[in-house]
């Protein structure tokens, strides 16, 4: 089944990290017009070079996504420069790793202000253009960590958790209006920072997964291709593991 994205235009927060390039590289393939957002200027030139390596074709602009007057100026700026959005990869991530008697307030803050704020504001600032338009596609990437919790990541759980909440209660605000909202909960993926682990700590992570290996992002990006994708327009609301049978619900 070919995925065809032709004359759609992608906009993918935070372009940057690792599942985020393999997103736009995949949306590119299936004909879209990809929008990368970063958080900050430092990342522009480096992302900008991934993707001139690659020989990629994908815009790059610098918001902080958690703020909502700069998300309005870079949207608008967008749609002026290249045209109407009709579909959203929420894929801001931040971890903070403490036990929660340890953890601080704004370690507390900025998972639910990158998590969520950002999460919220590219959504309200571009759904109802896409319910005018009659069609949209808005995929929130969230955690298998949302689900099952883990020790260490109280806020990254329960941002990642509101996270889905969100997505059920939008999908059934915009689903007569041709938008569909869905969450994608990866589980161990082969990022930089799993990359960047002991062996002994990846082989002890290895051994929790029936798969017995680590996910791809490219599989990530397979699977938010298709939900971008006409074929997937009677999926919304749900949330969609992609961890190896690590967590099962």
């Amino acid at each position: 089944m070919k995925i065809d994205l032709e004359n759609k235009i992608a906009l993918v927060a935070d372009a940057s990290n690792d599942i985020g390039k393999a997103i736009c590289v995949q949306l590119v393939e299936s004909g879209a017009r990809v929008v990368g957002l970063v958080r900050n200027e430092d990342d522009i030139s480096q992302t900008r070079a991934f993707f001139r390596k690659t020989a990629q074709d994908v815009t790059i602009y610098a918001a902080d996504a958690t703020v909502f007057d700069s998300c309005k100026k870079t949207i608008q700026k967008i749609e002026a420069d290249i045209g109407s959005i009709d579909i959203v990869i929420n894929n801001s991530d931040f971890i903070a790793t403490s036990n929660f008697r340890e953890m601080s307030q704004k370690q507390w803050a900025d998972s639910m202000n990158i998590n969520l704020d950002g999460t919220y504001n590219l959504c309200r600032l571009i759904s109802e253009g896409m319910t005018e338009r009659g069609f949209g596609r808005i995929i929130n990437i969230s955690s298998m960590y949302g689900r099952k919790g883990a020790a260490g990541q109280s806020a990254y759980a329960t941002s990642k958790s509101a996270m889905h909440g969100f997505t059920m209660a939008l999908a059934q605000e915009v689903a007569r209006k041709g938008v569909t909202v869905n969450t994608v909960s990866p589980g161990h993926i082969k990022v930089t920072a799993v990359k960047n682990l002991s062996t002994a700590k990846a082989n002890s992570l290895v051994a929790e997964i029936p798969a017995s290996r680590f996910g791809e992002a490219e599989e990530v990006a397979s699977l938010v291709d298709f939900l971008c994708s006409k074929q997937a327009g009677f999926i919304t609301g749900t949330d969609i593991a992609i961890n190896g049978g690590q967590y099962i619900h």
